[in-house]
C-alpha cells in the first residue's frame, strides 16, 4: 500500500490526508476544488484531474466528503471508484454516511474484486490536525487488519466493529450521544451567565467532574470566546441527525432526544448559521432576552 489516494480536502480531510504524506506514502489527491488541495500538492502531493485518474493509480483509496449522495457518486456512478478502481483496491469511506449504503458499497465492490470498509471518525478538526482520531470501522476483519497502519496514521482510538455498515452504526450511536450532549453545554454556560458568574471558571469546575465530556471541554471555550467557525459544520450535523433518525425508526428506537436538537439545530440554520460549527447552538440561548 505505498500509493494512498485522498477524495476530500474539507476541514477535516485536508488534515488526515497530510498525515499519511507526512508518514511517507506516496499521496495522490482529488477534490471539487483544487485550491483546497494547494498546500498537500506543495507537500509533494499528486494532483489528480477526477475520480478515475485517481483511482487507477492507488492501493488504497480514502474518501471523506459531506453527504451521503457524495459518497454514492463517488462509488456507486459510472466514473466512480467502483468501476474504476483496480482488483484489489482497498476503498475505505470516511464520511459519516448511511449505514445501509455502506452494506451497498460493500457489496458492490465484493462483485468488482475490491475491498470495502466504511471507517467514519469522531474527534473534529482538532482530533484531525493532531492525529488523534476516533476511528469506528465496519467490513471484512482481514480487511481491517491490512489497512489498520493506515488509521494508526490519522487516529489512536480505533476499533473495529464489525460487518459493512457496523462503523456507521456506531457513528450514528456517537452522534446521538453528541446531540443531546450539546443542549446540556449550551444550557450549562448559558445558566452560569445568567447566574452572574465568570463562565470561564464555572467550566474549571465542572469539566472536570462529573458533567465532564469532549464537547464541554473542547467547543463550551469556543461558545464563551464567541468563536463559531467550524470544527465540524452545522450542516453536516444536521445530516448526520438525520441518518440516525432514520436508522432509529427503522429498528422501531424512540429517540427523544434526538428529535428535539435536531429541531434545535434546524432552527439555527434557518438562521443562517449552516456553514458555523456545532457550537454555534450557543446562539439560540444568548439570543435570549434577559
Amino acid at each position: 500500500m505505498k500509493n494512498i489516494g485522498f477524495i476530500g480536502l474539507g476541514v477535516m480531510g485536508a488534515s488526515m490526508a497530510g498525515h499519511l504524506l507526512k508518514a511517507g506514502y506516496s499521496l495522490h489527491v482529488y477534490n471539487r476544488t483544487r485550491v483546497k488541495a494547494e498546500k498537500l500538492i506543495e507537500q509533494g502531493a499528486s494532483w489528480e484531474e477526477d475520480v478515475p485518474s485517481l483511482a487507477s493509480k492507488c492501493d488504497s483509496i480514502i474518501t471523506m466528503v459531506g453527504f451521503p449522495r457524495d459518497v454514492e457518486e463517488i462509488y456507486l456512478g459510472q466514473r466512480g471508484l467502483i468501476e474504476n478502481a483496480r482488483t484489489g483496491t482497498y476503498l475505505i469511506d470516511m464520511t459519516t454516511s448511511s449505514p445501509e449504503l455502506a452494506a451497498r458499497i460493500y457489496v458492490a465492490s465484493k462483485k468488482r474484486g475490491l475491498k470495502a470498509l466504511d471507517a467514519p471518525v469522531s474527534g473534529g478538526d482538532k482530533g484531525a490536525r493532531e492525529g488523534t482520531l476516533s476511528v469506528m470501522v465496519g467490513g471484512d476483519p482481514e480487511d481491517f487488519d491490512e489497512v489498520r497502519p493506515l488509521f494508526e496514521v490519522m487516529g489512536k482510538n480505533i476499533v473495529y466493529q464489525g460487518e459493512a455498515g457496523s462503523g456507521q452504526h456506531t457513528k450514528m450511536a456517537n452522534q446521538i450521544a453528541i446531540a443531546s450532549n450539546m443542549i446540556g453545554v449550551c444550557e450549562a454556560i448559558s445558566y452560569a451567565i445568567k447566574a452572574g458568574l465568570d463562565p470561564d471558571k464555572v467550566l474549571a469546575s465542572i469539566a472536570q467532574g462529573a458533567a465532564g465530556s469532549w464537547s464541554l471541554s473542547n467547543l463550551a471555550p469556543r461558545m464563551i470566546a464567541g468563536n463559531f467557525d467550524p470544527g465540524f459544520y452545522v450542516k453536516h450535523f444536521i445530516k448526520d441527525m438525520k441518518i440516525a433518525l432514520e436508522s432509529a425508526d427503522r429498528m422501531g428506537l424512540d429517540t427523544p432526544g434526538l428529535e428535539m436538537a435536531l429541531s434545535m439545530y434546524k432552527k439555527l440554520a434557518l438562521h443562517g448559521h449552516d456553514n458555523e460549527g456545532t457550537q454555534a447552538l450557543f446562539r439560540l440561548y444568548s439570543a435570549q432576552k434577559d
